[in-house]
């Protein structure tokens, strides 16, 4: 679990913004980044169902690569 630090901002007695020091928010950042290539990965693996995948090894064959 990762622990913030935020400081909080108050405009007219209102929550406004918060304020993460900047390796907090680099690393949250990169958590999301995380977050959406995996919702995208699940996204891909559920459009292709059932489909029958190919090795890497036999692609390379088939171009010509090794």
């Amino acid at each position: 679990m990762m622990t913030l630090h935020p400081e909080i901002l108050i405009k007219d007695g209102k929550k406004q913004f918060a304020v993460l020091p900047y390796e907090e928010f680099v690393s949250l950042k990169e958590r999301l980044e995380d977050m959406e290539d995996l919702l995208q990965l699940r996204k891909a693996k559920k459009a292709e169902g059932r489909k029958r995948s190919v090795s890497l090894s036999r692609v390379k064959r088939e171009l010509g690569l090794k």
